[in-house]
């Protein structure tokens, strides 16, 4: 167990001295500024979430990989965790677009290692932060197969939306016979009016890439927070660089 895992747990049993307090609230501010800076200038991004236990030879990993490849055309980044599965085969069909490809990586017990297709990355110890990142410089999200943590992103990513706290990106939830069960659940809740029926107009669930790169291409060409201009200039004094699409 390294030592953000130690501090996390420590900092999840209650209440502790104010010095530790905050020393944890400061090194929260530093992964963040650490994460800012990185990722400054990685432009608009569409966040793929999923597994990472699926390998090369998984039909997932291949759906995974061609829908990145077809979003990066329109000129997105492709933005994953980092890490090897879903999140390889997204950043890997971005290059096979020579598209910019990215990752925020989290550092686990078990040592997550970043995957061999990123232009550039930044390693994060907290997940909230982690999350946060993932959501920043995201104008849309591609769900794909995953666990717990995947289903963690995702419906914090959708309460967000729901709440107004975030933008109305659209959610796009790939892989519908894994997912079957969640979309019958979300029909529950609607029934139940626990949710809006209007709320189902927040995710489109389908294995069909070009009906997922419509719906995206749709809400890019309609959407008036793309008329912003994207930062220019990179400050040395702050360690930031513009990253490069590299060579496939």
């Amino acid at each position: 167990m390294n030592k953000f895992v130690r501090e996390e747990v420590s900092f999840l049993k209650g209440a502790r001295t104010r010095w530790r307090e905050l020393k944890y609230v400061l090194g929260v501010i530093y992964q963040f500024y650490k994460g800012f800076r990185k990722l400054h200038f990685v432009g608009p991004c569409v966040t793929v979430f999923g597994s990472a236990r699926f390998k090369e030879d998984h039909p997932y990993y291949e759906m995974a990989r061609k829908v990145s490849a077809e979003i990066s055309k329109l000129g997105f980044t492709i933005m994953t965790g980092g890490g090897p599965g879903i999140m390889e085969a997204a950043n890997r069909g971005a290059k096979d677009a020579d598209g910019l490809s990215v990752g925020c990586n989290i550092v686990l017990p078990h040592e997550q290692h970043e995957n061999p297709y990123l232009d550039t990355y930044v390693n994060i110890d907290y997940f909230f932060v982690r999350k946060e990142l993932l959501r920043k410089y995201s104008y849309a999200f591609v769900v794909l197969p995953g666990g717990f943590g995947t289903l963690d992103e995702f419906f914090e990513t959708l309460t967000l939306i729901q709440t107004g706290k975030v933008e109305k990106f659209p959610i796009v939830i790939m892989g519908t016979e894994f997912h079957q069960n969640i979309y019958e659940h979300v029909q529950l809740m609607m029934e139940q009016k626990t949710i809006s029926p209007e709320d189902m107009d927040l995710l489109l669930f389908t294995d069909d890439i070009e009906e997922v790169v419509s719906h995206i291409r749709k809400y890019k060409e309609t959407a008036p927070i793309f008329k912003l201009k994207s930062p220019r200039k990179a400050w040395w004094i702050f360690g930031e660089e513009k990253p490069e699409a590299k060579a496939s």
